[in-house]
């Protein structure tokens, strides 16, 4: 078995394979305050809960958008499962042709994506992740990696607006019954929803454009993915753990 950590702003995602075969996954939040050791014991939990030896995990990988939490995880994996991670970034093989103008500037968990997405699907691709922020990311027909573009995430937006318009309340992000909201809530939930749908639908109109291929296939993953491929037009498929499965491909490939 190998275990595949995806470190993100908000959620720390991780998998357990077997050969090809999630055998189970996870989802803790990111808490940079968090020590190597108060990592390990909630690792430790969720394996035992789930019955996963962790005598059997044979080799991590790991990507990373918060390079604070990288040391920590990295000493967890050393100190818990007693193995040296291996570190998405420059260096690994990953088979991607990235024709950015500086690859390096290409954060870990796009990379991992595009390499999932190209391995499931072929190209030409869209893939829209929800995360934090919500990246849109294009790989052409020859399955190479051509740039994308970057919004402010939903719960970024959604928490903005509360805190400047003192007025509004938190709310549920869930689709409601109309676009025209009868109370302060269902507007709100109205505006969010339907007008991220609309964002990602007009970006991705824009992207198959400049790419020159119109059967391009629009790929969502992320954890708020379901919630707006359901009102976008632009999204074919929703895979909500393809940077796992990106992790475990890298891996193979430098194993």
């Amino acid at each position: 078995m190998i275990l595949v950590i995806d470190i993100g702003n908000t959620n720390i995602v991780l998998g357990i394979y077997k050969g090809r075969e999630l055998l189970h996954h996870f989802r803790l939040s990111t808490v940079r305050q968090s020590t190597a050791d108060e990592y390990g014991v909630s690792f430790h939990n969720l394996f035992h809960m789930s019955g996963i030896n962790v005598a059997d995990i044979r080799g991590v990988i790991m990507s990373s958008v918060v390079p604070p939490m990288v040391h920590v995880i990295e000493e967890m994996c050393r100190k818990y499962i007693h193995k040296h991670p291996l570190m998405v970034g420059p260096g690994i093989k990953t088979g991607l042709n990235l024709r950015n103008e500086n690859p390096r500037e290409v954060g870990a968990d796009r990379i991992v994506n595009a390499v999932a997405a190209v391995d499931l699907y072929k190209g030409p691709l869209v893939v829209v992740d929800f995360g934090t922020a919500t990246t849109f990311d294009c790989i052409d027909e020859k399955g190479a990696y051509l740039g994308g573009a970057i919004v402010p995430g939903i719960g970024i937006a959604t928490e903005a607006l509360v805190q400047r318009a003192s007025k509004l309340p938190r709310i549920e992000l869930e689709k409601p019954k109309k676009v025209i909201g009868r109370n302060t809530v269902h507007a709100m939930q109205a505006g969010i929803i339907f007008g991220y749908a609309g964002q990602v639908d007009g970006i991705v109109k824009r992207m198959k454009q400049e790419m020159g291929a119109p059967l391009v296939k629009v790929v969502a993953t992320g954890g708020l993915a379901e919630l707006i491929a359901g009102e976008s037009e632009a999204i074919d498929e929703v895979n909500p753990l393809l940077t796992l499965e990106g992790l475990r491909i890298i891996y193979e490939r430098n194993s």
